[in-house]
């Protein structure tokens, strides 16, 4: 299955929205891209699919039909080969991190950016390369596109929920330090997100983090992350 027969395979499994509804699910996921409203269930078969009939495929082709997917006209294509991502650790563990920022480069909104960023790489793949993703994830914090900035918190918060590791603590306080001006929605749920996740390792120096920096942190964050910490709900 190559990417032409993935891609009729996302327009054959289409949902019969009408026009109303699929703007207003292409506005909440903030994507101005083509919209086809698959359910998880389809795109995961199609990912499911695709990866059954490669069985052996080759790096470079796999990092092509991925590439190729992620700069797609569809929001389906990009949830779709984040799928395939998710389900090929073996191959995806050989990837170089750099690539992400290539494949974050035709995302919008939090939906296509959490696709690639939120479940994806654990924390035992980022210490694995620690210096080329602490690279990557402080350069995206950088960027003048915001969605790659929300990347750069995003890619954190698994590895920050899951580890106790000082670099990806240090790492996660330094980008939020970076962002947490920022009044964009994009930014600011992503930066209480990744306060959440910290404070599932060490609430109480997420606590102290609040109080200090309550006049800069987005008030949602705030609220959020205080809850997370008294309550244990999100």
């Amino acid at each position: 299955m190559d990417y032409s027969e993935i891609l009729e395979e996302i327009k054959k499994n289409a949902k019969k929205n009408t026009d109303e509804t699929r703007g207003w699910v292409r506005k909440y996921m903030g994507t101005d891209k083509v919209f086809y409203c698959l359910s998880s269930e389809s795109k995961k078969k199609i990912a499911k699919d695709w990866i059954k009939k490669n069985e052996d495929i080759s790096l470079s082709g796999y990092k092509k039909i991925l590439t190729d997917l992620f700069a797609g006209k569809s929001h389906e294509e990009i949830c779709v080969a984040a799928k395939i991502l998710e389900l090929t650790p073996k191959l995806r563990k050989q990837l170089k991190p750099i690539i992400v920022s290539k494949w974050l480069g035709n995302s919008k909104g939090w939906g296509e950016v959490d696709s690639i960023c939120q479940s994806n790489f654990s924390s035992e793949e980022l210490l694995e390369n620690w210096k080329e993703w602490e690279i990557l994830i402080r350069n995206l914090s950088k960027d003048k596109n915001i969605n790659k900035r929300r990347a750069s918190l995003v890619l954190l918060t698994k590895s920050a929920r899951k580890s106790k590791d000082a670099k990806i603590v240090n790492l996660s306080f330094e980008v939020i330090e970076r962002l947490k001006l920022e009044r964009g929605i994009l930014i600011t749920k992503a930066v209480s997100w990744l306060l959440r996740s910290l404070a599932e390792q060490d609430g109480k120096t997420v606590m102290a983090y609040l109080e200090k920096n309550k006049e800069s942190l987005p008030k949602i964050a705030i609220r959020e992350t205080t809850r997370k910490i008294l309550t244990g709900k999100k």
